[in-house]
This record gives structure tokens, sequence and C-alpha cells, in this order.
């Protein structure tokens, strides 16, 4: 018996195509992420930067607060200038020697293998006051202070004007120099400073700039060559505060 059926009917039916991604359409979507991470990868950079430099801010005044801390219990006196050295002499008011990196500074260079402050890592150099020294001392005495056997260190009532005297700055990372020394004229001055650890690009960059702690307490970030000109503020004398 023939049935009448519908040749249609006997067919399988279609599965319903899903919807994909063409080669073109994903080629774009990674374009686009890829414009995306370069634009934001920058960004995320530099916040991890400016949080890097906000730390170092945070250890840099907490040496400052150490040195005012050193010269109540010290006559209103500094540190003298002879072993063991200001990152001893202070430990016991900062602490943690882990204070003593500035955590962009990522190869603070050390000085020994001891547990001692004066070998530890460190990002920072303190004033060397060698201006004030050199015109208040006579020459075998500063002679003797230049030798790191010059009993007696910098009285803070001798800083004229503390506002704007540096007593610490960053150093750069492979020097083991302890004081800023102004009268070693193109010595530490030009070389031992780090004067753009926290920019952009590589540290010494001139677009970018360090920290420094000032002798009345105040911290502040100084752009590229600031400290230095147009008054050099790690000097005390007029000699070499103001330079032609």
């Amino acid at each position: 018996m023939k049935t009448n059926m519908d040749p249609l009917a006997t067919m399988p039916a279609r599965r319903p195509r899903r919807a994909a991604f063409t080669l073109i359409e994903l080629l774009v979507v990674i374009a686009i992420i890829a414009i995306l991470a370069g634009m934001l990868l920058p960004a995320l950079s530099n916040s991890k930067e400016t949080a890097r430099r906000i730390t170092c801010v945070n250890h840099i005044r907490q040496l400052g607060l150490s040195l005012n801390m050193y010269g109540d219990e010290h006559e209103g006196q500094y540190p003298p200038r002879q072993p063991a050295f200001w990152m001893t002499r202070l430990q016991p008011y900062y602490q943690d020697v882990r204070l003593l990196v500035c955590p962009t500074d990522t190869t603070p260079v050390t000085a020994g293998t001891t547990n001692s402050p004066d070998q530890a890592p460190r990002s920072y150099l303190i004033n060397g006051w060698n201006d004030f020294f050199q015109a208040t001392l006579p020459s075998t005495n500063f002679d003797a202070y230049m030798a790191h056997a010059w009993p007696e260190g910098m009285r803070e009532a001798s800083i004229r004007e503390p506002s704007e005297t540096i007593i610490f700055g960053e150093k750069v990372a492979d020097s083991l120099h302890k004081h800023m020394d102004l009268y070693q004229g193109n010595g530490n001055d030009n070389d031992q400073v780090e004067q753009g650890r926290h920019s952009r690009g590589s540290a010494g960059a001139t677009g970018g700039g360090s920290n420094y702690s000032f002798a009345d307490g105040s911290v502040r970030y100084l752009r590229y060559g600031r400290a230095m000109t147009p008054v050099n503020l790690w000097a005390t004398t007029d000699a070499w505060r103001v330079r032609p």
C-alpha cells in the first residue's frame, strides 16, 4: 500500500548554526586588548612608582626625625664625622635598618657582610657640613675633620636657614659615600647625589627628581638640579650657598 508521505519529512532536521567569531573578528578583539593594555600599563607603572616615592618620603622623614632626636639628647649637636657613623649613631631612633633603603633603589650597594648599620645597604647620605667647618676650624683641625677624626658634629643652632638647608638626600646606588661634601669641589656634590631617582625613565633622568629632608623637619621632592641651583641647599655658608 502506497502512502503519500512528504519527502521533506523524511530528511534529518538541520542543527541550528552556532554563532562564532570569524578570524578577522578575533584579530580585531586581540588588537583592541593590546591597545588597552598598552594604555594601562604605563599608568600602572606610574602608580607603583608613586607609591614607592611616598614610602621613600616616609623613610627620609624618619631619618630627619631621628637626627633631631639625637641632637636633643646631645646638646643640640649632630653625630660627629667619625666611626661609628651616622647610620649607627641614629639607629636607636629609626631602629630598622631597612629604613635606610629607598624602595625605588633596587640595587643599593652594601659595604660589608656584618649586621652593622654602617655596612648595611643604604640609599641616603647626610650633609657633610664641611663648608661650615672649613670656614670655622683652623686648617689642622679641619684636616682632622675631613679624616673622620674630629670629635664634634654640626650644631643645630649653626644652621641659619633650617627650612632651606638639606640634611639628608638620596645617593647614587653604587656609592659608598656617607656624607655630601661640598668642599671637595667636583666631588660628592656632582657625582654622589642622585638627583633624579624618581622619574618615568631610569634613575638619574633629568626629567625626574629626588626626595630631601631639611633641617626644620620637612621633606620635599625637588626636581633634578633644584637642590643645587640657583641656591645650593646643601651649603650653610654664603661662599658655597650661592655660586656665581
